[in-house]
């Protein structure tokens, strides 16, 4: 009965594809009003097929011209989100050395690391800027390219130390504003511009530093410290998460964790 449809492998694969693609496209606008836009172009998308299966001409022939300019429209539409889609998927996927990341593997190219030192002097730090409610943000870099994030604020390319962390965060200090970037035992950058999370699900407790943590840990694999300036509470955040920090030590293991170090 249904002998005239055909379905080899590579129609599945190409399905599996789609699906994947759509589902994408969804995580990336949902809870934005992008999301609205993009359902209503399924629907008229559908719609479209039904008509011409049904062999409507007419109607087919102008919802077909619609269509004929779509992908235009789809770019007007959704730019924002396309921007998005397109940094994410760059910064993901390329390493700091601008390479892609399964050739650095291929390779045998380690990712970032951090020595023992290091983070004894950053954990110091926080611990410092927690107790005298000084407001921080720190971007621990790991194998994604920030470059992007690098290149909006001060760059520094000093040695990692708790005194010049708790000086550049000192409310009164110019590069006080803004991010810090640390890499390969390096503090790279102060005073840099992180991407906004738009997760509609965050708790509205959280400022303005939490939501750029979770943005910019969306965007990459780098894991952020959150020192709050209001309460003095301590946030490591990794993949959009805000996991609250009750001592130092704890905040030292998911560091340790997130570089997998035996320290």
């Amino acid at each position: 009965m249904l002998d005239f449809i055909k379905i080899e492998l590579i129609d599945i694969i190409d399905i599996f594809l789609v699906a994947i693609l759509i589902y994408q496209a969804y995580k990336l606008i949902r809870g934005t009003a992008a999301l609205n836009i993009f359902t209503g172009i399924i629907v008229f998308y559908f719609i479209w097929l039904v008509v011409k299966a049904l062999r409507m001409e007419l109607l087919s022939a102008i919802l077909g011209q619609v269509m004929g300019v779509g992908v235009l429209a789809l770019i007007i539409l959704f730019q924002q989100e396309i921007r998005r889609f397109f940094l994410r998927l760059g910064t993901k996927y390329m390493d700091s050395s601008h390479k892609l990341k399964f050739v650095s593997i291929f390779l045998g190219a380690q990712g970032k690391s951090i020595s023992g030192e290091a983070l004894n002097e950053i954990t110091q730090a926080c611990r410092r800027m927690s107790e005298s409610k000084t407001g921080a943000l720190i971007v621990l870099a790991k194998s994604s390219s920030l470059e992007f994030v690098i290149e909006s604020g001060d760059r520094l390319d000093a040695k990692i130390s708790r005194r010049l962390i708790e000086n550049i965060f000192f409310k009164n200090a110019p590069m006080h504003d803004g991010a810090m970037v640390i890499a390969s035992d390096k503090i790279v950058a102060a005073r840099c511009t992180l991407p906004i999370t738009e997760n509609p699900h965050l708790p509205a407790i959280y400022g303005m530093r939490h939501r750029a943590a979770a943005g910019i840990s969306e965007h990459s694999d780098a894991n952020v410290i959150v020192v709050s300036e209001e309460t003095g509470q301590i946030s490591f955040v990794s993949n959009g998460e805000i996991k609250i920090i009750n001592s130092i030590a704890e905040l030292r293991l998911a560091i340790e964790a997130s570089y997998k170090l035996a320290v």
